[in-house]
C-alpha cells in the first residue's frame, strides 16, 4: 500500500467548496479517500489531513463509523480505520462528486465570492 502524500489534498481543495457534504461533514469525502487503498492508522491520517484538528479528525472518524461508512479496529498499541462495504460503495459517487466540482470550480469560487455574508439568527 502507497503512504499517504501530505499534499494529497490542496489548501484549497474542490471537495471543500462542494455544495453538499456526506455525513453532514465537509471531510468525509477526504477521510474515506484517504482509506480507499485500505485500512490507516489514525496517524497515517493526519499526514494529508493536517488541517483538520486532532478533535476534528476524531468526530469525523466516530460519525463515519456511526453511520456504518468505516470500521475501527483496535490492536494492542493503536487503532486503525477501515472502508466497511457500506463505505466503498460510495467511492464511485465520491469520484464523480470530485470530477464534477472540478469542472465547475471557477463557477463554485465566483458564486462564493460575490454572494453576501450569511448572518446568524437575531443578528
Amino acid at each position: 500500500m502507497v503512504a499517504l502524500r501530505a499534499d494529497m489534498f490542496d489548501e484549497i481543495c474542490p471537495s471543500t467548496v462542494l455544495p453538499f457534504r456526506i455525513g453532514g461533514d465537509k471531510w468525509a469525502g477526504m477521510i474515506l479517500r484517504c482509506l480507499a487503498d485500505g485500512p490507516r492508522r489514525y496517524s497515517e491520517l493526519r499526514i494529508p489531513l493536517a488541517r483538520i484538528s486532532p478533535k476534528m479528525l476524531t468526530q469525523s472518524l466516530r460519525a463515519l463509523e456511526r453511520d456504518g461508512l468505516i470500521s475501527r479496529t483496535e490492536y494492542e498499541r493503536r487503532v486503525s480505520y477501515e472502508l466497511t462495504a457500506l463505505g466503498r460503495s460510495l467511492l464511485e459517487p465520491l469520484r464523480a462528486l470530485c470530477d464534477w466540482a472540478e469542472e465547475h470550480w471557477d463557477e463554485l469560487l465566483d458564486a462564493r465570492e460575490s454572494a453576501p455574508a450569511i448572518r446568524g439568527h437575531g443578528q
